[in-house]
């Protein structure tokens, strides 16, 4: 991967000013690259890493295991297509193994999770079945520990 981008996904606000004295490059060429990027679909987006466990959010993010049937025209594309096209579905990825697809699903609780999957997603057309998790607590979430470790490193002592 080309080192500006792995830069900008360690910390999108860097500034182009700073990824240029990285790269030892000018600063126009950074932004060169940037608007290239991002007009060719390869950066499709900046986002904070939250920790929603610290956040009051009236959330549930579920990890459903979907086995599909192939389309006969577009394969796995045109069913994983139609499924990521739903609004709860906040991510979708192809797997090998024993299913299909892979997705992450977030409603305001279990009930809304369970809807989605009994009334969208099970009865739709090529659907085999599901196995649907739901997500207790982050730990780790796209490279960014969650919990900061205690400074103290002595061990605890029971009475």
């Amino acid at each position: 991967m080309d080192e500006l981008l792995k830069i900008l996904a360690t910390n999108a606000l860097e500034t182009h000013a700073n990824i240029a004295r990285m790269l030892n490059v000018p600063a126009a060429e950074v932004d060169a690259r940037i608007a290239a990027y991002e007009k060719q679909g390869v950066i499709r987006g900046y986002q904070a890493v939250l920790n929603e466990d610290q956040l009051d959010l009236d959330k549930v993010t579920a990890v459903i295991e979907v086995k599909v049937t192939p389309q006969r025209e577009g394969g796995f594309n045109t069913i994983a297509d139609r499924i990521s096209r739903y609004p709860e579905v906040s991510s979708a990825y192809l797997m090998s193994g024993g299913y299909d697809l892979l997705l992450f699903i977030e409603g305001k609780n279990l009930r809304q999770v369970a809807a989605f999957v009994s009334e969208k997603l099970a009865p739709l057309d090529g659907v085999i079945s599901t196995s649907t998790h739901f997500m207790l607590k982050t730990y780790k979430r796209l490279g960014v520990q969650m919990h900061q470790e205690s400074s103290d490193e002595r061990l605890s002592v029971a009475p």
